[in-house]
């Protein structure tokens, strides 16, 4: 029964089409080529190459470092002073008092190298190299490919007559990486397997038909950090298998199963917290051992497609000869493929089902796949917009559960924030800055010109808020609030008032990683209240105010928040007719800059709307057209989502086309830009930060559907090159589920479905309809349009 529910399963995918599956006809020479598979927590990627396979092998929770205290002391006394600066205009020397007494102790990250500091890196756990034998011949037919909707990569070819497979995939449900290699002809799968790192990995065999990698990583300190063990065992059907000089050698099989495990001792806020790896990892060995191969996959596919089958998207017309190329080719193309945008949203769900799972870690820069020991910005939880970004096709996405690894490291980051906020602020509640780790790091990074960021943990409670209003789960709503109220705590404690209108603003303050050039002509980072602090504390005062009126509690700290909230300094106009991005008009050192920070209540925040505030709206479009379209990778994916609740759907699709680009091509108006993707769609920053890939899913479907401000808007910034398509599944806030079909540019058929019951507002251009909804009841929107 369980073989014929997999092979349904298997017939199912096939007619599902061509847009939900990667594929090349040739093997990776890079990283960015690679196939990526995962189960949240165990990552594979598979380069297929015909001599020798290589998979980089990752566990979620490989970190060097360990836990620090890395506050100053005595940074609070030197806050008065900082201020007075600040408020006298003297950002040059409020900066400099900055770096030497209002960063982190010691190094922080080592300026992104933290591979041997306490800070730490996250780190590939192993290579896997197959050194395959074939017979003699040319190869043929060769075809490498990532099927999206069953997370399966296979490798095909032809040598010598014979026809050679490899499959593999990540199984959340056997906690397992399984390969399976077949030939056409018995006998012919011979190969050497080897597990390779470059430093603080030992070898040895794991019984007569496995290897063992195991070792111990540097903790930045007395090298006692975090224990690591992977195992590899074969199974194969016919030949012989045997473990020599270090290496696992199969001879002569007719068909063979890898399986690969692997723990750490991470023991942090979330994991599996296997305090003994060497044991977990030969348990999790031993049961997915006990199952055949088809009960392998048929668990993993169950598992996968319970989250990806939620959700579908169409965008046509169809381009059959591109959709027919290999995906390199296919992003060269000149000529128009909608399809490759629905594969792109495809893929971005795809990465982060792979990526984070419930009661894992959060997807890091680069999700769960890294191929170094040194991992590009150490492969950390940046807040200022990245791990944010991870998570913005999370609720809209329908995958909704796969927000909680975020959740849990802002549940964790309150005891530390509560010492970062005391000891440098002198306030209640709780604070992170702009990085942070597995071990707690709430400090100001090392830099004043992008460590003083004050509000990445306001950022973060906002993800809390929206998962309320995307989910309306009341018991949520109950864990949440207290991290809400922790956070507006220590705002409203470290709020200060400027002289010029007596405004309360952040202090000190970056707009992050953006500086500013003072009448002076010095360059400073370091200011009061920019506009993303602002907007991101009246969202975070609002949602906790909403949150205590609901649950019924701290109404003296309504009064409080409600007081303080309308002091905050207001969104302004300059006199260019440009949202201003600081409390004053100060010209700009690099006005192309990747981060648009001041526009965080345009997106992902709603204090900016067409309908509302037109003035701000106008102002918002202004400071998109001066920072321009071409960017790095993950700031093209945000602009994705600016022009699509502009409403301008031609501009949005300019950015999917940019971010769709080859790395490093010339295809944007013959002008060289170096964001874009690579060839497995990996967003190039560059280097890879797969924040893009999230970014550029979610602004995808912020065109098709928005949902901000109790109004769901069908088709809001559809573009004329998707003249008709489909979506189904796509989540709305209130708790509704919605389809809508369209040809021709207009809308022609849209469902919705809610899951807890209320009203729902629904906007179509400028139809407007209202309707009562029943839990699970199914409504057609705008009939007789």
């Amino acid at each position: 029964m369980r073989i014929c529910v997999w092979l349904l399963l298997l017939v199912v995918a096939g007619a599902w089409g061509a847009e939900e599956s990667i594929w090349f006809d040739a093997p990776a020479s890079a990283f960015v080529q690679s196939l990526p598979l995962g189960n949240g927590r165990l990552g594979a990627s598979v380069f297929g190459g015909v001599e020798e396979e290589r998979i980089v092998l990752n566990e979620g929770t490989l970190w060097s470092g360990g836990p620090e205290d890395a506050d100053k002391p005595d940074a609070a006394q030197h806050l008065p002073e900082i201020r007075r600066l600040l408020l006298e205009g003297k950002n040059a020397e409020a900066e400099k008092l900055v770096y030497e007494h209002f960063t982190c102790k010691g190094v922080g990250s080592n300026r992104a190298r933290g591979r041997n500091v306490p800070f730490g890196s996250y780190q590939m756990l192993a290579n896997l190299l197959l050194r395959v034998q074939h017979a003699s011949g040319e190869t043929k037919g060769y075809r490498r490919e990532l099927d999206l909707r069953t997370a399966l990569a296979t490798v095909r070819y032809e040598r010598g007559g014979v026809s050679y497979t490899r499959e593999v995939f990540s199984s959340a449900p056997d906690e397992a990486i399984a390969i399976r290699l077949r030939a056409s002809r018995k006998g012919a799968v011979t190969f050497d397997a080897l597990l390779q790192r470059e430093e603080r990995g030992t070898v040895s065999a794991d019984g007569s038909a496995g290897l063992r990698i195991e070792g111990q990583l540097h903790n930045g300190t007395d090298g006692s950090g975090m224990r690591y063990v992977a195992r590899l065992r074969a199974m194969a059907k016919g030949g012989s298998v045997r473990v020599e000089n270090g290496q696992l050698r199969v001879r002569d099989a007719d068909e063979v199963l890898l399986l690969i495990t692997a723990a750490t001792d991470y023991m942090g806020f979330a994991g599996r917290r296997t305090a003994d790896p060497l044991r977990a990892s030969l348990a999790d060995l031993e049961r997915a051992a006990a199952k055949p191969y088809a009960g392998l996959r048929e668990a993993q596919m169950a598992d996968h497609q319970r989250y990806y089958g939620r959700a579908s998207l169409t965008l046509g017309p169809a381009n059959a000869a591109a959709a027919a190329l290999p995906v390199p080719q296919r992003m060269r193309g000149q000529q128009p493929d909608p399809g490759l945008a629905a594969l792109y949203f495809q893929f971005g769900r795809y990465l982060l089902i792979c990526s984070s799972r419930p009661g894992g870690l959060p997807a890091n820069l680069q999700g769960i796949w890294a191929d170094t020991l040194d991992t590009p910005w150490n492969g950390d939880w940046h807040l200022n917009i990245n791990v944010q970004m991870n998570y913005w096709p999370a609720e809209v996405g329908n995958l909704s559960e796969l927000h909680e690894p975020l959740f849990a490291l802002i549940a964790s980051l309150q005891k530390p924030g509560a010492k970062t906020a005391k000891l440098y602020y002198n306030a209640g509640g709780w604070v992170a800055h702009v990085i942070t780790n597995p071990w707690g790091f709430t400090a100001p990074g090392e830099g004043a010109s992008w460590g003083s960021t004050t509000t990445g943990s306001a950022w973060l409670c906002q993800h809390l808020w929206d998962h309320y209003l995307f989910t309306g789960d009341r018991k949520f709503l109950e864990w949440a609030y207290p991290i809400l109220k922790g956070s507006a705590r220590f705002y409203a404690d470290m709020l200060v008032e400027e002289r010029s209108h007596g405004w309360l603003v952040t202090a000190p303050a970056n707009s992050p990683e953006n500086g500013f050039r003072m009448k002076d002509g010095k360059v400073a980072h370091v200011a009061m209240g920019p506009a993303i602090d602002m907007q991101l504390l009246r969202y975070l005062f609002d949602a906790t105010m909403d949150a205590s009126r609901i649950l019924g509690v701290d109404e003296s700290l309504r009064a409080e928040l409600q007081k303080k909230r309308a002091r905050l300094a207001p969104n302004r106009v300059g006199s260019d007719g440009r949202l201003m991005e600081w409390l004053e008009e100060y010209d700009e050192p690099e006005p192309k800059h990747r981060h648009i920070s001041h526009l965080w209540g345009l997106y992902p925040g709603s204090e900016i709307t067409v309908e509302e505030t037109p003035e701000l709206a106008r102002a918002a479009r202004a400071s998109l057209e001066r920072r321009g379209d071409l960017s790095t990778g993950w700031s093209l994916a945000h602009k994705i989502n600016f022009w699509a609740r502009l409403g301008d759907g031609n501009r949005a699709l300019r950015l999917v086309n940019l971010l769709l680009a080859p790395q490093g091509s010339t295809r944007a108006e013959g002008v060289s830009f170096n964001g874009g993707s690579y060839d497995n769609l990996f967003c190039a920053h560059p280097p890879f930060q797969i924040d893009g890939n999230f970014g550029g899913a979610a602004g995808i479907a912020e065109m098709l559907l928005q949902s901000h401000n109790g109004v769901i808007r069908l088709l809001p910034a559809l573009p004329d090159a998707w003249s008709e398509g489909r979506v189904t599944g796509l989540r709305a806030r209130g708790g509704f589920s919605v389809d809508i079909a369209w040809k021709d540019g207009k809308l022609t058929e849209g469902w919705l479905v809610s899951s807890h019951g209320g009203k729902a507002r629904v906007r179509y251009g400028s139809r407007v309809e209202e309707m009562d909804t029943a839990p699970g009841k199914r409504y057609r929107l705008l009939k007789g349009r």
